[in-house]
């Protein structure tokens, strides 16, 4: 921790600081600046100060997390937010604080049934620590109330809280939760996926409306055929919802685009640290690390390296976990493919036409 916190607190604008980043008020400068595009270097750097300091944060919670979930099926990863996503939200919201941004930290947990989700969920509302949940049961519930986009999961955010020495700078810092199955998590690394490979962003309801109304519809689909659930058309007959997602897709290609991803990708090490870096053109190149500290420098420093590039830190157990909890960094969209596939035949007796080599 105190190789940390000697990090965390080195920032060209000003002197250490018990706040990470000066204090409240120029964190949240720094960010305004930075969604008007007249930010300084000393903008950028209160940033990264801000987002490194959410290291302890996400390491306290995914090791609780995970002495939790030892022993079972749930799937445990944690990130930092790309420095490009924090920018973009900034710019989407223009009354956010940077400094109430509640997902620069993250944690997902994977579940297999959603009984599952709601019955881990439950117990850990009971957990004995000091750290506070910021919302209330159902707020962030999507699973019960689909976003209009299909997004189905659960989030929570909880705000760390500690009275150590060490620990007392960042009290106060936000993480956010997120709880989804693997069916649910199917759609929504696949709506990243379109995201990587096209010139839209259905997550965020921008670019060629078409892909986001094609995925609104496959979640219907798989909430129905797999999870006893609705999405955001709960009204529509199964047949219908079935037709009009195989012709949405159809008009943008979107199955037969999936289907010929190349996913092979490069292979992670037993390292738990990974830094995924996305050329506009080339391969995705994955550079791992022991030291969570190491990577993280790393990651700033490849940030001033590369700055249009995209590039995250992950962290999880192992290689496959990496590769389950970021499959949208891996352009991985088999699980979508064959869970569409076989929730169209089972809701109407037709499947999305594959990709044949005349398409290639």
């Amino acid at each position: 921790m105190d190789r940390q916190l000697e990090f965390i607190q080195v920032s060209a604008a000003s002197e250490p600081s018990p706040f990470p980043g000066g204090s409240r008020s120029r964190v949240n400068r720094a960010g305004r600046a930075i969604r008007d595009g007249n930010d300084s270097e000393d903008d950028i750097a209160i940033l990264d100060q801000w987002r490194a300091a959410h290291r302890p944060v996400l390491n306290t919670f995914q090791a609780i997390l995970r002495t939790r979930t030892r022993g079972t099926d749930i799937a445990v990863a944690q990130r930092h937010k790309r420095k490009s996503t924090i920018v973009g939200k900034l710019q989407r919201y223009p009354d956010m604080q940077l400094s109430r941004m509640d997902d620069v930290a993250g944690c997902r947990l994977i579940f297999e049934t959603q009984s599952d989700l709601y019955r881990f969920r439950g117990e850990f509302h009971k957990a004995r620590f000091h750290h506070e949940r910021r919302n209330g049961l159902d707020k962030y519930d999507y699973i019960k109330r689909p976003k209009s986009t299909g997004y189905r999961g659960i989030h929570d955010v909880y705000s760390y809280d500690v009275n150590s020495r060490v620990g007392k700078p960042f009290k106060g810092l936000l993480v956010e939760i997120q709880y989804r199955t693997l069916v649910q998590h199917a759609w929504a690394t696949t709506v990243e996926v379109i995201g990587f490979i096209t010139e839209s962003q259905p997550k965020f309801q921008v670019g060629d409306r078409r892909y986001e109304h094609a995925m609104a519809l496959a979640s219907e689909i798989l909430a129905r055929a797999y999870e006893q659930a609705n999405g955001p058309f709960p009204n529509r007959p199964d047949r219908d919802v079935v037709q009009e997602f195989l012709g949405a897709e159809s008009e943008v290609s979107l199955m037969q685009t999936l289907d010929g991803l190349n996913v092979a990708g490069p292979q992670i090490s037993t390292r738990r640290n990974a830094i995924l870096i996305f050329p506009e053109v080339g391969d995705l190149e994955v550079r791992t690390f022991r030291d969570a500290t190491e990577a993280l420098r790393a990651l700033f420093a490849l940030e001033r390296e590369k700055p249009g590039t995209d590039i995250v830190l992950v962290r999880a157990d192992s290689a496959d976990d990496v590769r389950l909890a970021f499959r949208n960094y891996f352009t991985d969209a088999k699980d979508f493919i064959r869970l569409i596939g076989d929730g169209c035949e089972k809701l109407a007796g037709v499947r999305p036409a594959r990709r044949t080599s005349a398409s290639t």
